[in-house]
């Protein structure tokens, strides 16, 4: 059934509003939901279940109007908003007009690692959203197993996170735990190997050996100051990407790409 926009939502109905609020990792703490943003997203969102709202402006529902259709198909509510309401929600720059209210998708560590994971991505003291989104999607993409945030990190349902995994956090599975000594402890106790990136490892990631062809844990570090040397020396492997032109250094989530890509190869052949 098409939607009805002749009274839409503004930004001042109390859905909207509450809405809003998932911006802010109060308000998600709040009511046990985050708000997902975009096509590739929401779309996500929709087709896994997570999705319990959609809001969405009028040219987002011609757009998009797949999306709209599955939402009915899956009982989601759906609501029309303006487009200023669709500012008010928006984190990004540029609305797409569309958004959907989620359950919390967040695994513990323990459930991911019942399942006997061969390859997982351990994102520890990451701060950046871009970052920690790729990391995710990147690793959605080479067939990880799952990824886990250890530490002080981002929170991988806010929306500059969500955005950035383009639909991945609805795809693989994401936990969270702010201890990061109990995380590498479970990973060893679950039998994985943990690999540490940094500048000078004793592995040289260009010729590995047998060492990527096991259960194998990578931790990723912040994007100032990398690894702390307790983590670094917690882990089995201390690995480096060899740089031949003159960059200093790679980005996070380039160096997680390199590394999660030569695993799944190792996993695979």
């Amino acid at each position: 059934m098409p939607l009805d926009f002749t009274e839409p939502f503004t930004e001042r109905t109390p859905r909207v509003v509450n809405a809003a609020k998932l911006k802010r990792a109060a308000g998600r703490k709040k009511a046990k939901a985050f708000l997902a943003e975009g096509e590739n997203a929401v779309e996500a969102a929709v087709a896994t279940g997570a999705a319990t709202d959609l809001f969405v402006t009028e040219e987002a529902a011609e757009r998009f109007e797949e999306i709209v259709r599955a939402a009915g198909y899956m009982d989601v509510y759906t609501h029309a908003i303006t487009d200023k309401a669709a500012d008010h929600l928006a984190d990004a720059v540029t609305s797409t007009g569309i958004f959907a209210v989620c359950r919390p998708v967040l695994w513990t560590v323990p459930a991911i690692l019942k399942g006997r994971p061969r390859l997982v991505a351990v994102c520890v003291e990451t701060n950046d959203p871009g970052n920690a989104g790729t990391i995710i999607r990147i690793a959605d993409a080479v067939g990880a197993d799952a990824v886990i945030f250890a530490g002080d990190t981002v929170d991988p349902e806010s929306p500059k996170v969500v955005r950035s995994t383009a639909g991945s956090l609805f795809h693989i599975p994401v936990a969270r735990d702010r201890d990061v000594r109990r995380v590498i402890g479970q990973l060893g106790a679950s039998g994985l190997s943990t690999f540490a990136t940094t500048m000078s490892g004793d592995l040289n990631l260009a010729s590995p050996g047998d060492a990527l062809q096991q259960p194998t844990a990578w931790l990723f570090g912040n994007e100032a100051h990398g690894l702390d040397p307790d983590v670094l020396d917690a882990a089995d492997y201390r690995v480096s990407i060899p740089i031949h032109g003159s960059a200093e250094s790679l980005n996070l989530a380039t160096a997680a790409a390199i590394c999660l890509w030569e695993s799944s190869k190792a996993l695979t052949e």
